[in-house]
């Protein structure tokens, strides 16, 4: 890459994960050696993981990204929302790279610009990928101990709408199927209530993902039947891998912000799932 290669930097190593890459690498491999490994016959598509601070989220995420280390996978699609700015449309980043303390992830612009090719609600661009967004760059220092050597394709999504969820999913199926892709959903559940009623809400959003109920997970967020700041992303994604032969989804792990710290007051809630299927 030549020095005039626009690369994302690193924008909030030091607030929701460690800045110096030491310490990130003995904190990511610390939460994988205590996640098991689960049985899952066939190739896993996708994954869901939370966005928090590690401190919060980093052990059930490890719980998603434990069941890679065997997989065979070239290239990583994730799909975060955007908490920094609104727009209206799906962005790929247009840029060369992302940055972590673990090194540079480089972005596959010749998939990622298939992807855009035929839907002008996709595009090639820096929006939601500016700023201190973060739902997006927590998840590759995981990506980065797991897989090691892969490309990225970086999308936040503006607008969670129906027509920009299947516009996404669409052409996700039609680009990445017979390729060794993976796509990484980021979401966290429920904010802000107290445990019980957290629990309640967010336990509507691991039954749809146990039953790989895309639609109806659709509907109860509509309908405030639960909550997910990432719900056009994980609906979006469930939607491409069933095109791309995914059969079977796993809520892998639950737990919520005062799981953690003890406050039950006002908490986050988060999970890890698996979606998977034969290859």
């Amino acid at each position: 890459m030549s020095a005039n290669t626009k690369i994302r930097p690193a924008m909030v190593a030091g607030l929701f994960y460690p800045k110096k890459k030491l310490t990130l690498e003995r904190e990511v491999a610390l939460v994988l050696e205590n996640s098991p490994e689960q049985q899952l016959s066939g190739k896993i598509y996708s994954i869901i993981a939370p966005h928090a601070g590690y401190m919060y989220s980093g052990g059930v995420a490890a719980r998603a990204y434990r069941q890679l280390l065997d997989q065979d996978i070239e290239l990583v699609i994730v799909i975060s929302p955007s908490h920094r700015e609104y727009f209206s449309e799906v962005s790929i980043y247009d840029g060369y790279a992302y940055s972590t303390p673990l090194g540079v992830i480089p972005v596959d612009r010749e998939t990622a610009a298939q992807i855009a090719d035929t839907s002008e609600r996709i595009i090639l661009s820096e929006k939601g990928h500016r700023f201190d967004e973060h739902a997006l760059e927590v998840q590759l220092p995981f990506l980065q101990k797991v897989l090691e050597d892969f490309k990225l394709i970086p999308i936040v999504m503006g607008d969670q709408n129906i027509e920009n969820i299947e516009a996404l999913a669409d052409r996700l199926a039609a680009v990445l199927t017979g390729k060794k892709a993976l796509i990484v959903a980021s979401s966290d559940l429920s904010h802000f209530y107290n445990y019980d009623k957290a629990a309640l809400l967010d336990n509507v959003v691991l039954e749809n993902v146990s039953r790989f109920d895309e639609d109806k997970l659709f509907e109860d967020l509509q309908e405030s039947r639960c909550e997910m700041c990432g719900g056009g992303p994980v609906v979006a994604m469930m939607k491409a891998v069933k095109m791309m032969g995914a059969t079977h989804s796993e809520v892998l792990l639950y737990r919520n912000s005062g799981d953690v710290t003890g406050d039950k007051s006002e908490v986050v809630g988060y999970m890890s799932a698996v979606f998977y299927g034969e290859k």
